[in-house]
């Protein structure tokens, strides 16, 4: 029965006949008649979301703002109704680009803010700006906040959090001066260690010739991190570079680099083409690998079936950066690839733009949509959809939630088609959130569970500080334990029955994915 199943899959997706996609459960538009734009959504531990970008307006949904434009953050409800939201800055632009839920149970958000009154304090680059990082408790107020950088341009992009509760960003910065130091060209991926009360611990710049920015940080299992951004040139940290213009030509490579837990360069990869490949997402993947999602115009060099112009671009490597697929996806017309998600059934969920209406893509409103694809284990398309109206729509971060379902931050212009309850008119832009329903059937899984589910036990659940795993006698290979971003938190080898201590984990839902001799079974528990 599985051959049959997997031949019927792998044909199905050579013809293009796709799976079912799931349907809206339910979109809201929020923000005010300004521009407000969404960057980042995280599942939280009551069941709702928490979303961070940024705001310009000061009515609507938005109560406050101190001039230019704030970090917003919203805390939700499961369905997607407003619990509390906050605006933080100063009279300049502050801008908001990554949350998470900490171990406490509050928030950490990272971006970037030119502001130096306000919520804001010791800004080193003045309009140029800082690295401000923001701590805040479960009703959002701020507990601590800090700038960090140089009197050059330094901006967050991605943050984490370590077991131990220290904090990890990463960005890029021009700086070499206050803060930043071993700044080798005009800017630098610049990794920042602080700890759980905010102070810098260590400071880490990579790169060499030209620009070099980060766009993502993930933590691996080893207790290192991997970082995704962009190299234009070989020299430096980056080599391996497919710039064949040189000097001459500003295109950039998606830019991998794999660190321990000090910061130290373990190793990195340049992928891409000679035209411009860029703004990469990553995660660690359930096999130890790595999976990116960007943006690349490239037909070469890594890559190969660009469909024209800009294309999603998705790349899956070994656990030593060896190119195991590549995957570009889209039409004939741009395509901007802003999130990767590993889902609960070992599949990959990319969300980003689409102007297409052709190839890959089916179902274009109008101008760009939200363009959501999901991807078996091998890169075949499993299902796509587009969500938007006649307007602009940008999809900026997608999650898996604890239903199954996911939900999407981005942002919209539009009134129409799937968007309602739009605040400004067509020229400001809202926060959009979509819930979509989980997906339908078992089509999804290339890779069927043969271990029967009830020969693995997992209690107690909910948990609280130790979390019991047995499997009826036969041995288990791996646990892994993954929240519901997909990020993998915690993984065991080579033990018959397994406690494991979860005391250091976040309260809230997690997948453990339980390996044994006969196959392997995802069960879902709670963190108490």
């Amino acid at each position: 029965m599985k051959k049959i199943f997997t031949l019927f899959l792998s044909v199905g997706c050579m013809l293009g006949v796709y799976a079912q996609a799931p349907n809206i459960e339910w979109q809201k538009s929020l923000g005010g008649t300004a521009r407000d734009e969404a960057y980042s959504i995280i599942n939280t531990s009551d069941g709702g979301y928490a979303v961070a970008g940024y705001s310009y307006s000061a009515d609507g949904d938005v109560t406050t703002n101190h001039g230019g434009s704030d970090y917003w953050i919203l805390k939700l409800t499961s369905l997607g109704n407003i619990q509390w939201q906050k605006s933080f800055g100063g009279g300049d632009f502050d801008l908001a680009y990554s949350i998470i839920q900490t171990i406490d149970g509050g928030y950490a958000i990272a971006g970037v803010s030119c502001s130096n009154d306000g919520d804001v304090t010791e800004n080193h680059g003045g309009s140029s700006g800082d690295y401000w990082i923001v701590k805040v408790d479960s009703n959002g107020t701020i507990q601590w906040q800090n700038t960090l950088g140089g009197t050059g341009a330094d901006i967050a992009r991605s943050i984490v959090q370590t077991i131990d509760g220290d904090y990890l960003i990463a960005g890029n910065s021009s700086s070499n001066d206050s803060d930043v130091t071993g700044n080798s060209g005009d800017q630098n991926i610049w990794v920042v260690k602080l700890n759980s009360s905010g102070n810098m611990l260590w400071q880490k710049c990579y790169g060499g010739y030209g620009s070099n920015k980060a766009n993502s940080i993930f933590k691996t299992t080893d207790g290192g991190y991997v970082v995704a951004g962009t190299a234009q040139f070989n020299g430096g940290d980056a080599s391996g570079n497919h710039n064949a213009g040189g000097f001459l030509i500003n295109w950039e490579d998606y830019w991998l680099l794999k660190l321990d837990s000090t910061g130290i360069l373990e190793w990195q990869k340049c992928l891409g083409g000679v035209a411009n490949d860029y703004n990469p997402a990553v995660i660690q993947t359930s096999d130890g690998g790595y999976a990116l999602s960007g943006i690349s115009g490239s037909n070469d060099g890594d890559e190969s079936g660009n469909h024209g112009g800009n294309d999603y671009w998705v790349v899956k490597l070994s656990n030593t950066g060896i190119i195991e697929w590549q995957k570009p996806l889209g039409g004939s017309n741009d395509e901007s690839g802003a999130a990767i998600i590993q889902t609960t059934d070992s599949c990959y969920l990319v969300a980003g733009t689409s102007v297409s209406t052709d190839g890959d893509v089916d179902g274009n409103h109008g101008h760009s949509d939200d363009w959501i694809v999901k991807l078996n284990k091998s890169g075949a398309i499993l299902w796509q959809k587009s969500f938007g109206g006649s307007e602009a729509d940008y999809a900026q971060s997608i999650v898996q939630t604890n239903s199954g379902g996911y939900a999407i931050a981005g942002m919209s212009y539009s009134n129409d088609g799937d968007v309602t309850g739009h605040h400004g008119s067509n020229t400001s832009l809202d926060y959009w959130i979509v819930k979509l329903y989980p997906d339908t059937g078992t089509f999804n899984s290339v890779s069927p569970i043969e271990t029967p589910a009830s020969e693995i036990l997992i209690y107690p659940n909910p948990a609280t500080n130790q979390l019991t795993i047995t499997s009826n006698g036969a041995e288990i290979e791996q646990i892994d334990i993954y929240n519901t971003t997909g990020s993998l938190v915690m993984a065991a080898f080579s033990i018959v029955n397994s406690q494991l201590s979860i005391v250091n984990l976040p309260t809230g839902v997690y997948i453990a994915e339980v390996t044994t001799k006969e196959g392997s079974v995802r069960k879902r528990w709670v963190k108490m």
